[in-house]
């Protein structure tokens, strides 16, 4: 046992968890300092009347890539958490009484897209998804696999099928590839807030991001209990594999050493073989652990930062009976919302994501059932702290809206119950609230991520912040990546 390899993992977000895992796996002896009180990171949850109440990630999608986590330690997924797919990706509606319901099945997609907007309107829509299906498969492997990406080997790909390129629309926004890939406009509004699913403005983000359709498209599953049972359950393998988890641990230092790192905790100081850092990246780039550790990151793998939100987290009775498990409910003009988003400013006319957190697998409670609204913000500053008239003003429009378009709650959420940007600023230090870490605006923003080797020997990355960059499965995939490159330079190959 002297001479097993330790490894210290820095926040327990997916991205954590999983490395943790994975680390496990290749026999290091491994321990999770989180500074929180609970495991999870941005996957967390608020107390209410009806139990803990989803306030982070809602949707999970790519299942199979926490089948592969799980079998990584010799488990089943299905052993651990209790998945059911959904039949209904998310209901939309639109103030004018228009909604219209996206399906695990793509040809009854294609039926309510027919029988809503009519057949040239499915004739499009089909091809939109036939193009997101040949964007995400061609792209999968050298993008989101690869531990490093290149432009070099994205050229390859795109030279082994010329098609891609137009599919791609190298040069075109998403909005731009949405305007002529569609005639209905409901259409174009729908699919361009897929850019928010990574933190991005459909105006600003590249059309290549139409992809995150088919992710979605493939399924979307509902967690027994709510999403933050996924890490309650890494969390307890870990534990049962042998791992060690510290809450309430935040690390004060990462110091470089004659023979390796130090990390510094209130109560500890660990010299491990090697350390993971799961959180922003933009913590380590900015001297909040130490003014040695990664000081030679470059600013274009922290900046621009992607969108914010404003969360709210609730239990109450909704008026509307027709809820799904996911719903929105769009603004009547997309460049109200995007337009004051990209000068700093709330949306004049937000699109609201309402989840039912209780009507996953299609079932539908009686009495009080726990909510999250998530509408889009932009980052704050470095100085920011929580606001209170901000949030009264937030928590009026957001229920305004809702209550204009048919939904109201009983009792009504407050202010209190809303996470502003300020807050998870907090939460997650130096990421100036930004939920999805570097901003996806540009063609090539996916390459300049920071990815798992940082230039600090022995410091790895994984996380949203990280390659492949935000969401669930993402930041799952990242931890794969770092625990490769720990394996290869640890010599547990």
């Amino acid at each position: 046992m002297s001479s097993q390899k330790h490894v210290i993992v820095i926040g327990a977000g997916v991205g954590g968890l999983a490395s943790a895992l994975r680390l496990l796996a290749a026999g290091t002896r491994v321990t999770v300092l989180e500074a929180a009180a609970a495991t999870g990171g941005k996957m967390r949850t608020v107390p209410s009347a009806a139990g803990p109440v989803d306030a982070g990630p809602t949707v999970l999608t790519m299942r199979w890539v926490f089948d592969d986590l799980f079998a990584a330690v010799g488990e089943t997924l299905d052993d651990h958490v209790t998945l059911t797919q959904a039949d209904t990706i998310a209901r939309h509606f639109w103030s004018d009484g228009t909604t219209l319901d996206l399906c695990a099945d793509s040809s009854q997609s294609c039926a309510k897209v027919q029988s809503t907007f009519g057949a040239k309107a499915a004739q499009e829509f089909a091809a939109f998804s036939e193009r997101a299906e040949r964007l995400f498969t061609a792209f999968d492997a050298p993008m989101m696999r690869a531990a490093q990406p290149s432009s070099m080997a994205l050229a390859a790909t795109v030279l082994r099928d010329p098609r891609l390129l137009a599919a791609m629309a190298p040069h075109k926004t998403l909005a731009q590839l949405l305007e002529t890939s569609f005639t209905e406009p409901k259409l174009r509004q729908l699919f361009g807030r897929y850019a928010t699913y990574v933190g991005g403005s459909p105006y600003l983000s590249p059309a290549l991001l139409s992809l995150i359709w088919h992710a979605e498209g493939t399924g979307v599953w509902a967690v027994k209990g709510g999403m933050h049972r996924l890490c309650a359950a890494m969390s307890e393998l870990i534990q049962t594999k042998g791992g060690t988890i510290h809450l309430n641990s935040p690390v004060h230092a990462i110091t470089p050493t004659n023979t390796g790192l130090s990390v510094k905790t209130n109560a500890d100081t660990f010299t491990p073989d090697a350390v993971v850092f799961n959180g922003d990246p933009r913590a380590l780039g900015h001297g909040l652990l130490g003014d040695d550790i990664c000081k030679n990151m470059p600013q274009s793998a922290l900046e621009p930062r992607s969108l914010s939100a404003n969360v709210m987290a609730f239990a109450a009775v909704p008026t509307r009976t027709d809820l799904s498990h996911h719903n929105v409910f769009f603004g009547d003009n997309p460049k109200d919302e995007f337009g004051p988003l990209a000068q700093g400013h709330d949306p004049t006319d937000p699109t609201l994501y309402v989840c039912a957190q209780d009507r996953g697998g299609g079932h539908v409670p009686n009495g009080a059932e726990r909510f999250e609204i998530i509408m889009n913000a932009p980052p704050c500053t470095d100085a920011a702290q929580r606001n209170e008239q901000k949030a009264t003003a937030c928590q009026t429009q957001i229920l305004n809206r809702l209550a204009q378009m048919g939904l109201t709650f009983s009792p009504m959420p407050t202010a209190a119950d809303l996470t502003q940007p300020a807050d998870f600023h907090a939460m997650f230090p130096a990421s100036l609230g930004s939920l999805y870490g570097r901003s996806p605006h540009g063609m090539t923003a996916g390459l300049k991520r920071p990815t798992a080797r940082t230039t600090t020997k022995g410091l790895y990355l994984a996380g949203g912040g990280a390659h492949p960059g935000a969401g669930v499965p993402m930041a799952t995939l990242s931890a794969m990546h770092a625990v490769a490159a720990i394996k290869t330079d640890l010599g547990l190959i």
